[in-house]
């Protein structure tokens, strides 16, 4: 990457504080992030048994706010938004008007008539200009957030404990897809039990100016129980192993979320048109007479890595494709997931294979996730 390349990249508040770590920097949807500050699979390790600290701050955030900011957001997205209570999150998704995947997003009502829209990187743009022009017509404010927080992630089975020697917030009360104003290391932020790793933890919003303060303290607090700085690379090998979804992958705007096996967040039920409502309706019955390709996990029988866009095969046949896949440090193998016809989609189904440069290489289907926590 030439320096004028890396100098167009945006940099989040944490980057110095990255690379006097010695990380490994990559281009992330147009943000310089850390992929891995030493071995990808230690990090991944670490955070499955003690706990994992995560710059998130490439995340966009979208504040809607406003007497009506309820009735817009059911109107803009697919869920019921109008029913979250103050204090709780829920995954939703923002569709295009055939039913199209603009996004994943998690929602967080702060308030009355206060929302924080979060949505992926590299589709923060898209979906603040959709949620702008989905407003016309309704009393409240979208407005783009992206540069007044940092977000900081601390996951895995040692993350409470550390928060907890950090904030006197109710944590033993806060619920998993919840969230409560509160202070940490003496920083004001929305500490929330959320995260992509399949692991229980906690994301942090705070302001920009207060995020190296957060690290630091978060490190320290974290240090006698082995926390490790950790990059996007294991954040990618601990979701893919929770069977968790990542856009670009197993959400496009070529599928549906009935394609995607998510229809459960379409709430047909809520009051009010919502966009891309007749689309979904003809995709939910299209779904029930004619099932589309299904998402299943795929487990490699021997060494060789499957990536995204490889074929799966059957008896000689493309019967599917996949759209992650990695070694799993969890598993000892190299896993996928992959959408297949639903004639091969049953675990266990026998004769699947990837086609890993014109070899068939034989792999077992499962069931997602391959990884579940243990509570």
């Amino acid at each position: 990457m030439s320096s004028t390349d890396s100098a167009a990249l945006r940099r989040t508040a944490l980057d110095a504080l990255h690379r006097s770590l010695g990380a490994t920097m990559t281009d992330f949807a147009g943000w310089d992030m850390p992929l891995r500050y030493g071995s990808e699979r230690d990090e991944h390790v670490a955070v499955r048994t003690r706990a994992g600290l995560f710059d998130l701050s490439h995340m966009g955030e979208i504040t809607v706010t406003g007497p009506q900011a309820a009735e817009l957001l059911n109107h803009a997205l697919v869920g019921d938004i109008a029913s979250v209570g103050v204090g709780r999150a829920r995954y939703t998704m923002i569709c295009r008007e055939d039913g199209g995947i603009l996004d994943d997003l998690i929602v967080y009502r702060l308030a009355g008539t206060e929302y924080l829209v979060v949505a992926n990187a590299s589709n923060a743009q898209v979906v603040l200009d959709a949620l702008v022009a989905r407003s016309a017509g309704f009393d409240a404010e979208v407005r783009d957030d992206r540069d007044a927080y940092a977000l900081i992630a601390v996951q895995g089975p040692e993350s409470p404990g550390i928060l907890k020697s950090l904030t006197d917030a109710d944590l033993d009360g806060l619920k998993y897809y919840a969230g409560l104003p509160g202070t940490v290391a003496g920083v004001p932020a929305l500490i929330a039990r959320t995260g992509y790793t399949g692991e229980d933890g906690f994301e942090l919003f705070v302001k920009p100016e207060h995020a190296v303060e957060l690290w630091q303290a978060l490190t320290e607090a974290g240090s006698p129980v082995g926390l490790v700085p950790c990059g996007l690379s294991c954040r990618d090998t601990l979701r893919l192993e929770a069977g968790m979804p990542l856009y670009g992958h197993e959400l496009t705007t070529e599928l549906t979320p009935f394609d995607a096996g998510l229809g459960r967040v379409v709430k047909f039920g809520k009051e009010g048109d919502f966009v891309g409502r007749a689309a979904l309706a003809e995709a939910a019955v299209r779904a029930e007479q004619n099932p589309p390709r299904v998402l299943v996990g795929l487990v490699a029988e021997g060494r060789r890595v499957p990536r995204a866009g490889y074929s799966v095969v059957a008896g000689g046949e493309v019967i599917g494709e996949v759209t992650s896949g990695a070694p799993s440090p969890t598993l000892g193998r190299p896993i996928a997931m992959a959408y297949v016809d639903a004639a091969h989609s049953a675990p266990g189904t026998a004769g699947v294979g990837v086609d890993i440069r014109g070899s068939h290489e034989p792999y077992e289907v499962v069931s997602l996730p391959f990884y579940k926590r243990q509570k």
